[in-house]
């Protein structure tokens, strides 16, 4: 807590005539009164009434009534006006919330670090010295031990209290904070565990009244003596105005006590800095988050709640700091500006904000002014344009739902007419709510209100039929009720109501289902999907479930004592499996999917939270009951329900929770625990088409929520979800063949997403093949199935994960079995593509490690061999380009599916395939030891391809050498055959000279095995070199004048070696040097112009 430097100015001024009698000398308090008692003696009627009016009347009223108070009267008031309790000194200096054991100081290193706990360790420890109580003033000092890096020091701190509260603290040390220091604490707790021990004397005016004018004389100026240096300058200016008839202290009756205690008028409540309150939620804020500050504001917001539990005022001013200090942020502005959303953390803090507003106005002994004065304040703060939406950044239409009630006015006219609700409309909404309805009275009120007597027909009944009590009301706001209670610190009256409306609900529940079962027929028939909850109660704002489960499990645990409510219990039944029951009803409301990511993504959280909790709880015989019959209602409540009959396509799913009741009723129930988890892997919304019954929902759903396709921003969790509760039901069914059976349909009919399939399969996979067990072969094949929708699915769309799902169906297959391989590649065309079908699924069949792997004999490999070729050939049919050299690599060994796989290609050459698939099968053929194949293949490449004039880093370049070798090397015949495709096909003047020169070098034919060749070189001047020659030369005159159309000076030097290269070309022919002239002539006549080139070509070519 901030302190202040400066001691605060009196509230009141005291005079009054000197009546009682000397209150001499330094007297102690009576050790009988606050600690432990000395004797076994009865209090005094003295101390009884004393301490009464101490906690209830300011001492300026008591003044008032009495024109007489006897100084032990005096004294026993001031006595007991100091708080009793170390709970509210614990609350106001400390986080955590403080219960019965504050005293204890045995804490972690974090609680030690609070100010209470340091306070009280500075207490044991004997650092409180010099404590003095003057009336309703307590002074004293407190000692800092030295530490390592900071010297001793004494700490001066004064405390003024009133009516049990402390209502101001001051301390010399300065620490700034929202709470009190330990020295505060230290010597606040001195005074509560060791009253006898301070010194007491009455009000300082008291003191003085008895006092005459000499011994005034002498102590005013003793006291300016002592403390000259600080009060002197004040001294004299108080004298200089007393001295002055008309000056304005002259006016005033009495002077000012510091001492003296409260008026009638000051508002009695505990000292809280409000300042610092403001500072620390601004550095809080201004943070973003970050340093932990997310933690720190959700420690204020408990904070508050531990106020309004104790029926502190100083709760809902607290929360009045913090809310206007969240209205300032200026993020706020920026986001609205930007138009981008708020953080999630960021956003649950102002949930919470709303939340806590809702409890504060309806604490059920408000005063009327008090709400009013709420009311403006929450709707100044509405009416600000970044005021958060109560749903995100995403508006709702949805109408007033929350004073369903008919109660008090009419309700707030703006809330129908104004479309986005705020964090604080709920509140506001609130403030038209009250608590004199005669039957809530007598439900919050009596432990044993009953009525045997009554019949239960009408659908608002308030009792039900054995007599129990009823509450009709918006489910949301009745529980709005109970949290409001609690956090009042009322956990009975909330307890009794709570009952009531769990009560309400399973008679609800039990309605709708005899409603179902009487129209079942007429309902299915129709198809009517309607769901009659627009609102749901997980995800819902106010956590209405959440907040029944609380008060019933915290009363079922034994933290609170109920044991008289227990009579409104069923027999066998607990509080606990009641909170449970509250959980289950809630979870399995059908509900409609929210719109907006935030307000989607809080239904999600919710859920999770709510189940986290019920699976704390461990389950007894009653709550396996309760499972059962909660399990069934669910499951035959048609559309009220998530888990019955009839969905409403945009219900929310049921995954999470269904995952949660079949693992809790498998080792009970396995039927019905299928029941369930199979129901609920619905999800309607990825349905293609919309069931015509739609449009006959009820005219009041169709006006609220628009017949759209949802935009389901947690659609990928919820469908993770989905997968979760089919893996869990697949790991559960192993060694059932028929439970496997019935969840693999399941899954094929709901699940629509193609990952999550091959998630479930490799699940499936890994727990079919645990090591520590023989392979489930059922299992198995059920992954098997998984895998092969997969493929379907994945087929004709692109997925990068589409290889992996190749190869781990094959791995699935092999560990399947023989018939399992023979099957994929049977229905090939259905499951993968030609060059996933050659490329993967044959060639891992076909590998030593699969045979191995299947302990295959011979017979048996030569038939999945066969098949594998059989698949590789059809595949070369479907797609020659891609597949065509798997399958004859894959064919090899098999002669005639070689040669089919060969036609194959030959068949595709002319038109389906290209050059450099061509080369690439050529080049393969060469290498299998067929050249003439090769040489055949490599012709029909060359006449696919056209290399031009400047094309010579062409990456087909090597394939055309090779295929020249190729032919040089089969003899004449095969190169007379294959130059004119080579001209045909290659303008480009270094090819063609490379080429020419390699067929010079070698006689045709030499390198064959089985073929003599007469030894002569082949001559340029007769065919068919002669024809290459003179396409070289050719090439190099027309790539020549093309390079010169656009040369730069740059490339001057790059074209002179390139005319050498020419000419080495032209010297090759018999008439070359001539050829050679006058084409060097001819260039100097046409480009003449180019002079620098042209001097350049002289230089070099003459």
């Amino acid at each position: 807590m901030a302190e202040r430097t400066q001691q605060p100015p009196s509230k009141r001024l005291c005079c009054r005539h000197a009546h009682n009698g000397a209150f001499r000398g330094a007297q102690r308090i009576d050790g009988s009164s606050q600690g432990e008692p000395r004797t076994k003696s009865p209090e005094t009627l003295l101390d009884i009434a004393a301490r009464r009016v101490a906690e209830k009347w300011p001492f300026q009223r008591v003044e008032e009534r009495f024109e007489r108070i006897p100084e032990p009267v005096q004294r026993r008031i001031v006595y007991w006006s100091f708080p009793r309790s170390e709970r509210e000194i614990c609350m106001y200096s400390s986080f955590n919330g403080c219960g019965d054991d504050v005293g204890s100081s045995g804490e972690n290193d974090d609680e030690t670090r609070l100010p209470f706990r340091r306070g009280i360790a500075l207490l044991e420890s004997g650092c409180v010295d010099n404590a003095l109580q003057v009336g309703f003033h307590l002074s004293g000092t407190v000692k800092e031990p030295a530490t390592s890096s900071e010297p001793e020091m004494v700490c001066s701190v004064s405390i003024s209290f009133d009516r049990c509260k402390i209502t101001a603290v001051t301390c010399s040390c300065g620490n700034k904070d929202i709470f009190y220091c330990a020295h505060v604490v230290a010597l606040s707790l001195y005074r509560v565990r060791k009253p006898e021990q301070v010194k007491l004397r009455l009000p300082i005016s008291e003191t003085l009244f008895q006092m005459n004018r000499d011994q005034l004389q002498k102590f005013v100026q003793y006291l300016i003596t002592v403390h000259h240096t600080e009060v002197l300058p004040t001294a004299q200016k108080l004298a200089d105005e007393i001295l002055s008839q008309n000056s304005e202290i002259n006016q005033v009756h009495g002077a000012p006590d510091p001492t003296a205690g409260a008026s009638i008028d000051d508002e009695n409540c505990w000292h809280l800095d409000e300042e610092q309150v403001q500072e620390q939620v601004k550095l809080f804020l201004s943070q973003g988050g970050y340093h932990g500050s997310g933690k720190q504001l959700n420690l204020l917001f408990s904070k508050v709640r531990e106020m309004l539990k104790m029926r502190d005022s100083n709760g809902a001013r607290m929360l009045t700091l913090i809310t206007e200090q969240f209205m300032g942020d200026p993020r706020l502005a920026l986001w609205r500006q930007q138009g981008t959303t708020m953080t999630d953390k960021y956003r649950q803090l102002w949930d919470e904000l709303g939340a806590l507003w809702m409890c504060v106005v309806l604490n059920p002994h408000c005063k009327p002014e008090q709400k009013a004065f709420w009311l403006r304040q929450l709707q100044r703060w509405n009416s600000i344009d970044v005021c958060p939406l109560e749903d995100g950044n995403h508006g709702s239409d949805l109408t007033n739902l929350t004073n369903s009630l008919p109660q008090g006015p009419a309700g707030n006219p703006d809330s129908h007419s104004k479309p986005h609700r705020t964090v604080f409309t709920r509140a506001i909404e609130a403030c038209d709510l009250h608590w004199q309805d005669s039957h809530l009275q007598h439900i919050i009120t009596e432990d044993h209100y009953t009525n045997y007597c009554h019949q239960d027909q009408h659908h608002n009944s308030l009792f039900d039929n054995r007599g129990w009590p009823l509450w009709h009301e918006h489910v949301p706001t009745a529980c709005a009720r109970v949290d409001a209670l609690r956090s009042h610190g009322y956990p009975r009256e909330a307890l009794r109501l709570a009952i009531a409306v769990v009560n309400t609900l399973r008679r609800q529940q039990c309605k709708q289902l005899e409603f179902f079962r009487s129209h079942k027929k007429e309902l299915l028939h129709k198809g009517v999907t309607s769901v009659t909850n627009l609102e749901g109660w997980v995800g819902h704002p106010l956590d209405p479930i959440g907040t029944l489960f609380s008060t019933l499990l915290e009363v079922g645990q034994g933290k609170e004592e109920a044991a008289a409510l227990s009579i409104f219990l069923e027999e066998g039944e607990t509080f606990v499996s009641l909170a449970v029951e509250t959980a289950l009803i809630g979870l399995g409301q059908q509900r409609v999917m929210p719109d907006g990511l935030y307000a989607q993504e809080k239904v999600c959280r919710n859920e999770e939270q709510l189940l986290a909790k019920l699976q704390e709880v461990d389950l007894d015989e009653t709550l396996v009951k309760v499972f059962r019959k909660q399990a069934t209602i669910l499951l035959e409540a048609g559309p009220y329900s998530g888990l019955g009959e009839l969905l409403y396509r945009e219900s929310v799913p049921m995954h999470t929770f269904a995952k949660y009741l079949f693992t809790s009723l498998l080792p009970h129930n396995v039927e019905l625990a299928y029941k369930i988890a199979l129901r609920a892997m619905r999800l309607p919304v990825l349905e293609s088409t919309v069931p015509s019954s739609d449009l006959s929902r009820p005219q009041q759903i169709m006006s609220v929520v628009s017949n759209r396709y949802p935009r389901w921003f947690t659609l990928s969790h919820i469908e993770s979800q989905q997968c979760e509760l089919a893996s869990t039901m697949l790991t559960a069914a192993k060694g059932d063949a028929r439970k496997l059976e019935t969840v693999l349909e399941s899954i094929q009919k709901n699940i629509h997403s193609s990952s999550h399939i091959f998630k479930l399969a490799q699940d499936a996979f890994k727990i079919a093949t645990l090591m520590d067990s023989l392979p489930d072969l059922t299992l198995l094949k059920v992954s098997l199935e998984l895998g092969l929708q997969v493929m379907r699915m994945t087929l004709s769309t692109l997925n990068w994960r589409r290889r992996e799902m190749v190869r781990w169906l094959v791995t699935c297959a092999t560990e399947v079995g023989v018939f399992a391989l023979d099957s994929i590649m049977q229905n090939w065309f259905t499951l993968f593509t030609p060059i996933e079908a050659t490329s993967v699924v044959a060639s891992t069949v076909m590998s030593n490690s699969t045979i191995v792997r299947l302990h295959l004999d011979c017979h048996q490999q030569e038939n999945l061999s066969n098949s594998a070729r059989t698949l590789a050939l059809q595949c070369a049919m479907k797609d020659p380009q891609n597949c065509a050299l798997s399958a004859l690599t894959l064919c090899e060994k098999d002669h005639i599916a070689f040669e089919t796989a060969y036609q194959i290609v030959l068949d595709a050459a002319t038109t389906g395939m290209n050059y450099t698939q061509l080369f690439t099968i050529a080049r393969y053929m060469e290498h299998r030891g067929y050249p003439m194949r090769a040489y055949k293949l490599a012709t029909l490449a060359l006449s696919h391809l056209n290399l031009s004039y400047n094309q010579d880093t062409h990456p087909a370049i090597n394939d055309v050498l090779w295929a020249c070798a190729l032919s040089h090397s089969l003899g004449k015949n095969e190169l007379a055959a294959v130059i004119p495709l080579v001209v045909k096909s290659v303008k480009c003047a270094t090819v063609l000279s490379d080429i020419l020169r390699r067929c010079t070098l070698t006689t045709p034919g030499i390198v064959l095995h089985s073929r003599r060749n007469s030894g002569k070189i082949m001559s340029l001047d007769k065919a068919p070199l002669r024809q290459l020659l003179d396409a070289t030369i050719g090439a190099y005159i027309n790539t020549t004048h093309s390079r010169l159309t656009h040369i730069s000076p740059r490339h001057y030097s790059e074209f002179i070696e390139f005319l050498s290269k020419a000419r080495e070309t032209f010297l090759m022919a018999h008439d070359g040097h001539i050829q050679f002239t006058q084409f060097i002539d001819n260039l100097k006549q046409i480009y003449k112009g180019k002079k620098k080139l042209m001097m350049l070509v002289r230089e070099r070519f003459g």
